[in-house]
């Protein structure tokens, strides 16, 4: 289980580092599907492993190539702060089975405004 877990880990780096898709735009279902995890456990889990600075070597390629604006990720960062805490707070309150539909509804929406816009 370990390899699995540490496998999921690099191949999820790897397709964010390509893609910068947000790692928990594929934690989350891996976590669900591979491990068995509800969809708080995984979201939760998934936070934490985001949350460390692992995208630092990621982010620090792309700021040496001239394509990352600290300040604005800076920025992000102390909104995402306190806005992660304040879903984590409602996430909370909400069933499991809403949680993963509001999930998939988010992840639909957002790959059809990347899929069908110019």
């Amino acid at each position: 289980m370990t390899w699995l877990i540490l496998v999921l880990g690099v191949v999820v780096g790897m397709v964010s580092g390509v893609v910068g898709l947000g790692g928990g735009i594929l934690f989350v279902p891996a976590l669900v599907w591979l491990l068995g995890m509800d969809q708080h456990k995984a979201q939760g889990t998934s936070l934490g492993a985001l949350l460390a600075p692992v995208g630092i070597f990621a982010f620090y390629e792309y700021y040496r190539k001239g394509n990352a604006d600290i300040r604005v990720a800076a920025l992000l960062a102390l909104g995402f702060l306190f806005g992660a805490y304040l879903g984590a707070i409602g996430a909370q309150h909400v069933s499991d089975l809403w949680l993963r539909r509001v999930f998939a509804a988010t992840l639909i929406a957002v790959g059809s405004g990347l899929l069908f816009t110019k």
